[in-house]
């Protein structure tokens, strides 16, 4: 007997508790990686958290290498040149801080388990033409979504971090930043920008469903553009070459989109003439 065979032939509290094995698993996985960040705190929030605010991190020597250098010869690119100054005000708001950014790094670092246990639940369920589609499916979403957090880390969090605390509506109004405050924004933009960089995944489900269609995402285009514009001209310094910067992955991801909704509909539509 097959095993997609075997699977469908499982009760329905069965298939629940297969589901719970899968899930139990998963959540040993994110607590062994969040008990190795808790360990070693130091580095997490020193080096890792912290990072992104410092004047020596890659990015901000490499944006101020460059406008001292191209034909601006200007530090207009010289961000986050000021020492960020973090406070807790609540007697546990350093422990929670710790706790959260260890839960969140768990997850983010057990990713490609935890989609290899959920991918494990529903593979026996699909048909051999289905698996053979989603063949390198785990590989394909981990690897977007690791960069995806990578551009967040390097790209988003020095440009917010700088638009955000030198934001002022007026003079005698001071930034006094909150730990987690600064915890909560790294890690938004972290997992945000994973999700977001699995926009070709999505539209390939998507148009597999029938929900979308390249037509659609064409005649939008030009929507999608001016909304990852507004985007980046709110967390990035008032230059043109910023908001290229964050823009320039958006809109490749974009685009790529198109091209595989397009490989997909072309498909099926050569499958139903045969």
């Amino acid at each position: 007997m097959s095993s997609t065979s075997s699977h469908n032939e499982m009760s329905f509290l069965e298939h629940l508790e297969e589901l719970r094995w899968h899930l139990v698993r998963s959540a040993v996985a994110i607590v062994v990686f969040s008990v190795l960040g808790f360990v070693f705190k130091h580095f997490v929030f020193d080096t890792v958290l912290l990072g992104p605010s410092k004047a020596d991190f890659i990015t901000c020597r490499w944006l101020c290498r460059l406008g001292m250098e191209s034909f601006v010869h200007s530090n207009v690119l010289c961000i986050n040149q000021k020492p960020i100054q973090l406070q807790s005000i609540q007697m546990a708001g350093q422990f929670m801080a710790h706790f959260k950014i260890s839960l969140i790094g768990g997850l983010i670092l057990a990713f490609p388990y935890v989609f290899y246990e959920l991918w494990r639940f529903v593979r026996p369920a699909l048909y051999t033409s289905e698996r053979r589609v989603a063949r390198g499916a785990v590989g394909a979403i981990s690897l977007l979504f690791f960069i995806g957090v990578a551009f967040g880390y390097y790209i988003i969090c020095p440009l917010s971090i700088n638009f955000l605390y030198n934001y002022q509506v007026s003079e005698l109004a001071r930034n006094d930043i909150q730990l987690m405050s600064y915890v909560s924004l790294i890690a938004g933009i972290c997992l945000a920008s994973g999700v977001v960089f699995e926009l070709p995944v999505i539209v390939m489900f998507l148009t597999r469903i029938g929900l979308l269609t390249p037509e659609f995402l064409r005649k939008y285009r030009k929507h999608a553009v001016v909304v990852m514009l507004i985007v980046a001209a709110i967390i990035t310094p008032p230059d043109v070459f910023s908001q290229i910067l964050v823009c320039l992955p958006l809109l490749v991801l974009y685009e790529v989109s198109i091209w595989i909704a397009r490989r997909i509909v072309a498909r099926e539509e050569q499958t139903l003439t045969e």
